[in-house]
């Protein structure tokens, strides 16, 4: 749409984007989680750049909000470096589960901000992530609607 059709009500109200939720969890971050957030806070400068060059007012606002975001998530990170006991489950643990309909998946516990169920992580704030901290290969543990059995922990 063209700018010259946006109402200046319109306009002012992107420089007030509510932030991005934070959550209260601990902000634990692997090693490539803190890469992660180190990339994504300069690409938000690097976009607020680009918008305030354009004097791109929306633009602004929203690298502004994904600014605040980001470097809030950096001050308060914590890297949790992976742990060399493969006899039980930490944070940072790559753990294989049989589910009791057959399938075999692996998770990886990560930060929230680097957790992608679909790529094999998981948020060590979520329920299964939750479910497998501290146990050991052999141990049943909720996940989902059924049980899993822990057997292999990396």
């Amino acid at each position: 749409m063209s700018r010259a059709f946006v109402k200046e009500q319109d306009v002012e109200s992107f420089e007030d984007l509510p932030d991005r939720q934070i959550s209260e969890l601990p902000n634990d971050v692997t090693i490539e989680g803190m890469a992660q957030i180190n990339a994504a806070l300069a690409a938000a400068r690097a976009a607020y750049a680009v918008a305030q060059a354009g004097d791109d007012r929306s633009a602004m606002a929203a690298a502004s909000r994904d600014l605040r975001y980001w470097h809030a998530r950096h001050a308060t990170a914590r890297v949790v470096l992976n742990s060399d006991d493969t006899t039980q489950v930490h944070f940072g643990s790559a753990v294989t589960i049989l589910r009791d309909d057959g399938r075999e998946q692996t998770f990886r516990i990560v930060g929230e901000d680097e957790a992608n169920p679909s790529r094999g992580t998981i948020s060590h704030g979520s329920p299964l992530a939750g479910a497998l901290l501290g146990k050991r290969i052999g141990d049943t543990v909720k996940a989902g609607n059924g049980d899993a059995e822990i057997r292999n922990i990396q």
